[in-house]
């Protein structure tokens, strides 16, 4: 669901801005305003308008394999041993479609993953997109979530639902570098007293969630600003109990909520409506998995679902 560049203040300023992701988002699960890091050179012609040629004619390299691209440490989305919802995910459709999993393995923290992932034809599908992003075909989404306010109960912060709250004014909040919420942080005034933590890393070696989520728990900072996927997965993981507040009622900058789909090649059409197909038939099983990672899941009314009592 997915590199996430995160690292900018860039902006999706009212219904005009598109949201395009990053390969360092995906990095962080996260969607961000930019275009991918191009310092390998100019991205691959996947728009309408120049497709990439499709090898021999059809829109997957092996019709009997579900073919994955995937990051190899970046949990909860995936990692090598097959922890992650995304990698869930894939399974459940791979044995839907009566196929055979395979995982391409690439850190999505750096520039050129999808040029060197979907893009080269070692995979037809990236688990993790926004849709309105450009820079792949995004299917139809198969979940909804928004950023979310991470701090611990107990210390003043209880009952804030906003950035505007004026309880806020004082403390310390962390943020990656350059996601969406960065720019509310400066709109609202809370820029000066935060602490940035870096949008492009390694994730075989670095996480700044997990170093955000330690600062709260040690009082380092008061509150994070996380990308619900990940604040949910490693609230569930504290050990100490932590609050998460979906930030879905922001008046000043950028939307904090967005829809995730999966990405193909522009090219790729029936193989889009396969997956929609799918996405609409699993959508009960994928949705009851997202919720047993934690994820925070919005309804089209903009609603938290509550999560199943056997979560």
């Amino acid at each position: 669901m997915r590199a996430r560049a995160v690292g900018m203040l860039l902006s999706l300023a009212g219904s005009a801005a598109v949201v395009v992701v990053t390969v360092a988002a995906l990095a962080q699960g996260v969607p961000r305003p930019a275009q991918e890091p191009s310092g390998q050179g100019p991205p691959p012609q996947l728009g309408p308008q120049g497709a990439a040629p499709v090898p021999g004619g059809f829109e997957l390299v092996d019709p009997k394999v579900l073919r994955v691209c995937a990051d190899p440490n970046n949990m909860p989305f995936s990692n090598t041993a097959g922890e992650g919802f995304e990698n869930k995910i894939a399974a459940l459709l791979a044995n839907e479609l009566g196929k055979t999993l395979s995982f391409t393995w690439y850190p999505s923290g750096g520039p050129g993953f999808v040029r060197r992932t979907l893009a080269a034809y070692r995979c037809d599908l990236i688990m993790g997109m926004p849709q309105g992003d450009d820079i792949v075909q995004v299917t139809n989404p198969y979940y909804f979530t928004s950023y979310a306010l991470v701090f611990a109960p107990g210390h003043g912060l209880d009952g804030v639902e906003t950035l505007i709250d004026p309880r806020l004014k004082d403390k310390r909040i962390g943020v990656v570098a350059g996601t969406p919420p960065a720019t509310n942080l400066v709109l609202d005034g809370l820029m000066a007293k935060a602490k940035p933590y870096p949008l492009i890393v390694d994730t075989r070696y670095d996480s700044s969630t997990v170093a955000m989520m330690q600062d709260i728990a040690d009082g380092t900072i008061d509150a994070g600003v996380l990308w619900g996927p990940l604040a949910g997965y490693y609230a569930k993981q504290a050990k100490s109990p932590v609050t998460l507040v979906p930030l879905m009622k922001e008046p000043n900058g950028p939307r904090l909520h967005y829809r995730i789909g999966m990405g193909v090649r522009y090219s790729d059409q029936e193989w889009k409506r396969e997956l929609n197909r799918l996405i609409k038939a699993k959508q009960a099983e994928i949705t009851a998995l997202l919720q047993s990672y934690g994820v925070p899941l919005l309804d089209e009314s903009e609603r938290l679902i509550p999560a199943s009592s056997n979560q």
